[in-house]
């Protein structure tokens, strides 16, 4: 399943705004070394989150355990018994990495992903993001 990860991290919530949108509220946090920086729009109805907390962070090709790619299908119910990425999980949304863009003044990288306009943005060092590319991913996050 190692494949299917692309990037995990933890990150410590430093700032909450919901004020733009009902329902949603941008979120940034740092990851614990600070070298990676992460800005999320999040449903707050599905996924109340405060500053000062700690989640960790998974952008995934697949859901399934075994690490093979999901059928072309889309997302579907998983039947009784079928366990998948996602139960070990509290959020988890389906999107699209669409650009990247490089910071040539200390060698970081940008990376931008849409959930159906919620948007997040990783920025950190270039060795750190080198597993993404532009496709679909799942993003999965846990307390």
């Amino acid at each position: 399943m190692a494949d299917a990860q692309l990037f995990e991290d933890q990150f410590s919530i430093t700032s909450s705004d919901p004020q733009k949108y009902d329902r949603v509220a941008r979120i940034v946090g740092n990851s614990p070394d600070n070298t990676v920086t992460m800005t999320l729009d999040i449903n707050t109805d599905l996924y109340p989150i405060q500053p000062g907390e700690t989640v960790t962070m998974l952008l995934a090709s697949t859901l399934n355990l075994d690490g093979t790619k999901d059928d072309e299908k889309g997302w579907r119910e998983p039947k009784a018994g079928e366990a998948g990425l996602a139960d070990m999980y509290d959020y988890v949304c389906h999107g699209k990495i669409y650009r990247f863009e490089e910071e040539s003044k200390d060698n970081t990288i940008s990376v931008y992903v849409s959930f159906g306009g919620l948007l997040l943005r990783l920025n950190g060092p270039y060795k750190k993001l080198t597993g993404l590319r532009i496709d679909y991913v799942y993003l999965l996050m846990k307390r």
